[in-house]
Parts: C-alpha cells; structure tokens; sequence
C-alpha cells in the first residue's frame, strides 16, 4: 500500500477502492450553485453530521466564498469511501453525489489533489499527573528510568510511523494495536485517547495529530498533553493534506486551489482552534496568534 494511502486509512479513510468508469471521468460538478462535500458523519475533529467539525467550517468557509448553498453527502471515511462518495452517480440526479472531499494526502492516488492547505505530523499523548510530566518531547520519553520505560503501555494505531518508533526504540513489545477501520458505527478515531488512555489502560497513545490535538484539549480528568513528533530524516511523520475531486476536473480543482490560497490565515485560525498541529513549509511549528 502507498503511504498516501496509508495515511488516509490511519486517518479513518479509505486505502484502496475500485475507480469510477471513465465515461463520467470528465464530468464537471453540476452548476446549480450547490457546493456538496463528501464527508464522514462521526469523525471528530474532522466531520460530524452535526457539523462541528474543522472540514465543516472550512466547507461553510468555501460554499460562503462561492455563495452557493452547503450540502453532504455522508459515508464513513473507511474502505469504500471514495467509491460511494465522490465517484458515484446520484441515482435520481443528473449530477454526483459530491464534488469535494476536504481532507485526503498530496497526491493521494484515488483523487485529483489541489496543493497542500495544511502540513501535521503525529504526536504523543500524555495524561497529566501520571508520574511523565518531566516529559516534554517525545524523544524525552527514552530518557526516563529504564524500568520505569518497560513498564509502559503505548496505544497506537495499525502500521502507522510510531509502530516505526516504537521497532527503532526496542519498544514495540509494548504496543497495544488499535485497527485502522471499525465495523462500529459509533466508534471514532479520538477513542484510545477519550477511553483507553484516560482510564489508564495504557500510559501513552500515539495519533495522527489533529485527532491527538482535539482530544488532548477535550480532556477533563485526567488533562492531557500532546506532543507533536518534529520531521524526521528516517521516520515520515509529517503530511501534507489537501482537497480531492475527481480526475478530470482540473478546472474544478484549481478554482478551489484558488479559494484555499485566499482563505489559507482563516483556514489555519480554524485549524489551531481546534488544536491541530501545523507545520510550516520549513517544518517548523505554527502558533495561534495571541
């Protein structure tokens, strides 16, 4: 598998789907003034039907720019989703179900890519008051007493790079697996961090940072504190995400390439709000203006 595809499964999408047939490859996206976006119901911070999500805001933010009406089209972000979103044929329209997916990797192979509107990286989650507080970078975790080290529980999910971390550290012994895709409904990617680790079930989670961000700040008791892995020469971290539609629209895509490079200091103040960790092209953090 690619690690694009890798990264959308480890994000809660999916990594491999048959292609639409090329007779509506080159289909535009109805011209009735309807922005409609493909998004997952329950995956928090990223989508919900609710629309509290951060790709919510930022498709509220696009269909504003365009002054067309906002609707969804809504399917778990898991095997098949690209398959039963944007590439599939409403069946009593003369259109797709949608026209835009707010959040897949650069160069993902399923759809076409506008440029990058955001770079994160995986973190570690602690929980405050748990005998790690003198931990202030992941790299500080291998400082610790050794005994105390191989004590330690990590959550983590599938093949992702802190599996890479945790083989390089001798440390993988100590992994606990969550998988990549559920068959739950109700389950939702911040799960190891609101549950497993919150309960003591295990004493470090590793996520994909916008999920370890927004679950970190959501927690009460006990607090969190994330810590965002920096680029690595030997293990890929950090990603570039981007906006996806189908091939073939390269119109479609460079006129919301153009929307994300006008609204890009919003859409990072929506990102930071929600605690999403954001790089920098030179890979340095971005801070939230005070």
């Amino acid at each position: 598998m690619t690690r694009q595809g890798r990264l959308l499964g480890w994000i809660g999408s999916a990594a491999a789907v048959v292609s639409m047939t090329a007779a509506f490859a080159d289909a535009p996206p109805a011209a009735d003034n309807v922005l409609r976006v493909c998004a997952d119901p329950n995956n928090m911070p990223l989508s919900n039907q609710s629309g509290e999500g951060y790709e919510n805001r930022i498709a509220e933010l696009l269909a504003h720019d365009l002054g067309w009406k906002l609707e969804y089209t809504w399917f778990p972000q898991r095997m098949g989703f690209v398959r039963n979103t944007l590439k599939a044929k409403d069946p009593d329209q003369d259109h797709f179900k949608c026209d835009l997916v707010i959040g897949v990797p650069v160069g993902y192979e399923l759809t076409l890519t506008t440029p990058a509107y955001y770079r994160s990286t995986w973190a570690m989650v602690l929980p405050v008051g748990k005998g790690l507080d003198d931990v202030h970078t992941p790299s500080d975790l291998l400082k610790i007493d050794p005994a105390r080290l191989k004590k330690l529980r990590f959550g983590l999910v599938g093949r992702s790079p802190p599996t890479d971390w945790l083989l390089k550290n001798n440390l993988i012994d100590q992994a606990v697996s969550v998988p990549t895709q559920s068959g739950d409904p109700a389950a939702y990617p911040g799960q190891m961090i609101a549950d497993q680790l919150a309960s003591g079930q295990i004493d470090v989670a590793f996520a994909w940072g916008p999920i370890a961000g927004y679950f970190t700040k959501q927690a009460k008791a006990p607090a969190m504190r994330m810590l965002p892995f920096a680029p690595d020469p030997d293990i890929h971290f950090d990603y570039k995400i981007a906006m996806g539609v189908r091939f073939g629209e390269k119109e479609w895509r460079d006129r919301i390439a153009g929307l994300i490079a006008r609204d890009q200091k919003q859409i990072d103040e929506i990102l930071l709000s929600y605690g999403v960790p954001l790089l920098d092209d030179k890979g340095n953090p971005i801070q939230a203006a005070n």
